[in-house]
């Protein structure tokens, strides 16, 4: 599987997204929910990455979660976010990077892409 990113946009295999995505575990790709941390936009400048939209890595038990947080790496986490990942070993990166890791990556991993800042 082959992820590519540009500002504005991201491509897994043939699909293109104009949208934040999450790869999961079997590889599905689906738009992140960012509806589910807007209830934080009084506290952050930038929609973040809560704990609300992080629920199914529970059931998906990845080895690893790489989080592409923007091409300026801007994207935020919050504190319960935080908390939530602490459990799975995981790493925040530009998204450049994120994509470089996941390109590269060998164990189950789910990948949550931030593509508009």
């Amino acid at each position: 599987m082959i992820v590519d990113s540009q500002f504005g946009w991201a491509s897994v295999g043939d699909k293109k997204f104009s949208k934040d995505i999450i790869i999961h575990v079997d590889r599905q790709v689906t738009e992140r929910r960012t509806e589910l941390s807007k209830v934080y936009m009084n506290d952050f400048f930038h929609v973040p990455l809560s704990e609300n939209e992080l629920g199914f890595l529970a059931e998906e038990k990845p080895e690893v979660v790489i989080i592409g947080a923007g091409f300026k790496g801007m994207m935020l986490l919050t504190p319960k976010a935080k908390e939530t990942l602490k459990d799975y070993e995981h790493m925040v990166l530009t998204t450049p990077a994120a994509l470089d890791k996941i390109n590269k990556e060998g164990r189950r991993y789910v990948a949550i892409i931030h593509v508009t800042c």
